[in-house]
């Protein structure tokens, strides 16, 4: 499979409405992808819930296996093709400077600045509204931005 062709650098920068939309179908996954780890964390803990006497390391193992996956959809995606499947619904693409999809590196950095982009109320997204070349938070910090794909 070959990725697709780099846009331009006068690339049309996604509208923040389409990322959140985009954000929205991949939801759809990560839900999966939660319920299917939550299940392999607790059968690693022989099945047994009991939520208020449940040992620590049962809620970290599982927050830490949840982040994990989290992090592997996004990054996973970002760096075969530039795309998650909300961001292929919504034909927008994350693109590093040079118009190719990001490495591994600025994918994680991207991710691991997006969660405190988001969980700031979102400042961080909505940074996007302000900035000339419609770039978040962790756009910005990963020299990454998220352009439009024309329909084909």
């Amino acid at each position: 499979m070959t990725a697709p062709p780099a846009p331009p650098s006068s690339a049309i920068a996604a509208p923040l409405w389409r990322r959140l939309a985009a954000l929205g179908y991949d939801l759809m996954p990560l839900l999966a992808l939660w319920m299917l780890t939550a299940g392999l964390v607790l059968l690693a803990f022989h099945g047994e819930v009991d939520v208020a006497h449940q040992p620590p390391l049962y809620h970290f193992s599982l927050q830490a296996a949840l982040l994990a996956v989290t992090a592997g959809y996004f990054v996973l995606s970002w760096t075969r093709g530039g795309q998650t499947i909300g961001m292929r619904a919504w034909r927008i693409r994350l693109v590093d400077a040079d118009g190719r999809s990001p490495d591994a590196r600025r994918a994680l950095l991207r991710f691991a600045v997006a969660l405190p982009a988001l969980a700031i109320a979102g400042a961080g997204f909505l940074w996007c509204l302000v900035d000339r070349d419609r770039r978040a938070w962790h756009d910005l910090a990963a020299g990454t931005r998220l352009v439009g794909v024309p329909k084909t």
